[in-house]
């Protein structure tokens, strides 16, 4: 086990103090360290206001050896990282000023952390240093006071356990760090790792079927949801879930006014038409996210969090920029209890999509941490849904999501081409609409399936209209889904397929019972799969960057 030390840099009576002792006149430090576990306690002997905390220890990076850099959010790409490698937050065309910088990165941790130093490394939560197939994970156990951030500096050969705890104040006993670590294979310690933890079980263990995002985006009506509903009866016994998205409410944070000449019958008649189906009904909310132009917005801005100066603040790019509702607010609460309650209840539906939820925690206020607003929201969210109907996180820190959610995204939301484009080439951040990014974080983040909620790997696609896909890419992209994901998902008009692309369909809803073995990059564009699958050890061989494989030889 590493030897850590500590660092603490806080203010007592409005003057800084640093220091790397166990004790001090303001406070003591119980810092246990085993074999197994890392644990640190502080009391407090004054009222602190805390700035930062770490425990430091030696680590040299092996030439074989990789970090694990977990991203900040499900959006946010990951990487296995070697020494000599940097990690690129905001492109370049962002740093033109204050603005572009702060709206380019609202959706990431770019205004709390630092990035594009080589051999400097950052994750959230949890990590690993891998050798070959040996692995040694460290994973936080609570993120309640604060995001636990593990940190990688191959320079000054030191590997630091860090508490994002910024706009916290302590005055009583807090376990600002609770670590477990495990050594051995990838799927041992990860077992190991989330079993330590009581967590909630997801309600489920799989879906398949339909979402409207990736498609039409917010140009749905009813018409074209019935019919898509419609098209997918030719593979109904391998279909569970029918999702609404974005698009049917009038504006984003105005959830109980769906638009009229849109959803003329509104949301009840559109539940009920899924259910008599025989699918789960499900519909996309951004439950804090409010578009500027919303009744809500103009109605109650006093709902909103506000930077210093009493401005509302952005809380995403979405809709050319939308505001956060504050959930500590009381009425605000009791409004997102409402809709909440209309949604599930009366409209009936069976799973919420959960979007923009990073947003509730930006910003450090009412002298709580981001992690420990993230996770009280977490809370609220659940208890607002029911402990009986579904949660699909999406845009969430993954930690405070851990017996929350029953499914959630790992991965940033898929593109309707697979090569990079103008906006791509730009690298705006690491959360950008992305399908390489996508297919990286779904094998990277592999291991949260099944242990702590259904991965989400986001959407595959069949069709070939409105899509600049080979048959290929097509293919590789159901593929991996498939291999690494529990929910599946495709926004195509499945009644516009031919009989041999139906069958593919079938194909790719169907559960996989491969095992994995292995998934890494074995050059910084090829990834190498190692899966047994019908009895027989398979190896999947790809570029992410084309989308060239050799997947027709192992259907």
């Amino acid at each position: 086990m590493f030897k850590f030390e500590p660092y603490v840099k806080y203010k007592v009576n409005g003057k800084v103090c640093k220091s790397d002792d166990l004790e001090t006149k303001h406070y003591s430090l119980d810092l246990e360290v085993s074999e197994n576990a890392v644990k640190c306690v502080i009391r407090p002997k004054v009222k602190m206001e805390m700035l930062k905390f770490r425990l430091d220890a030696d680590k040299k990076l092996g030439k074989n050896e990789v970090f694990f850099a977990n991203g900040f959010q499900s959006w946010t790409k990951c990487y296995e990282c070697h020494a000599d490698d940097t990690i690129i937050g905001l492109g370049k065309i962002t740093q033109i000023s204050d603005f572009t910088k702060f709206f380019a990165g609202v959706q990431g941790d770019y205004h709390f952390t630092e990035y594009e130093k080589k051999g400097n490394f950052h994750s959230y939560t949890y990590t690993y240093f891998r050798d070959g197939e040996d692995l040694e994970l460290f994973g936080s156990r609570s993120e309640r006071e604060g995001y636990t951030i593990f940190e990688m500096d191959c320079d000054d050969k030191r590997f630091s356990i860090t508490k994002d705890i910024e706009g916290c104040t302590l005055d009583s006993e807090t376990v600002l760090v609770d670590v477990v670590s495990f050594k051995g294979e990838y799927d041992e310690v990860f077992d190991k790792y989330f079993g330590s933890m009581t967590l909630r079980k997801p309600k489920i263990n799989y879906l398949a079927g339909y979402t409207s995002w990736y498609n039409y985006y917010q140009k749905i009506n009813e018409e074209i949801i019935l019919r898509d509903l419609d098209g997918l009866d030719r593979a109904k016994d391998s279909v569970s879930i029918f999702q609404i998205d974005d698009g049917y409410e009038t504006f984003v944070g105005d959830w109980l006014d769906p638009n009229p000449a849109k959803f003329p019958h509104g949301m009840k008649y559109i539940a009920d038409k899924v259910h008599d189906k025989g699918y789960l009904a499900g519909i996309w909310i951004a439950p804090f996210s409010v578009q500027r132009v919303s009744r809500i917005a103009k109605e109650h801005p006093d709902w909103l969090i506000k930077d210093k100066k009493g401005k509302p603040l952005l809380g995403c790019q979405g809709w050319g920029g939308a505001y956060t509702l504050d959930f500590y607010h009381p009425e605000a609460r009791e409004y997102i209890r409402h809709f909440f309650d209309v949604i599930v209840n009366e409209w009936g539906f069976d799973m919420v999509k959960l979007d923009f939820l990073y947003s509730e925690a930006m910003f450090p206020r009412h002298g709580k941490t981001r992690g420990t607003i993230m996770c009280e929201a977490m809370d609220f969210l659940r208890e607002c849904v029911g402990e009986e109907k579904l949660i699909l996180g999406c845009g969430v820190p993954l930690g405070p999501s851990f017996g929350v959610v029953d499914a959630c995204r790992i991965g940033c939301d898929v593109s309707p081409h697979f090569e990079f484009n103008f906006i791509d080439k730009l690298l705006l951040n690491m959360e950008i609409v992305n399908t390489r990014h996508a297919m990286n974080n779904t094998f990277l983040r592999r291991h949260l399936d099944q242990r702590v909620f259904c991965n989400d790997p986001d959407v595959f696609f069949l069709r070939d209209n409105n899509l600049k896909f080979t048959l290929d890419q097509k293919l590789l992209l159901a593929k991996i889904n498939n291999l690494f994901g529990s929910v599946l998902f495709v926004s195509d008009n499945a009644g516009d397929y031919d009989d041999e692309t139906m069958e593919y369909l079938k194909l790719f809803f169907k559960p996989s019972e491969a095992k994995i073995l292995s998934a890494e990059y074995v050059t910084p564009e090829d990834v190498k799969i190692c899966y047994i699958e019908d009895d027989k050890k398979k190896t999947l061989r790809f570029n992410i960057k084309t989308g060239k494989s050799n997947l027709r030889n192992l259907l």
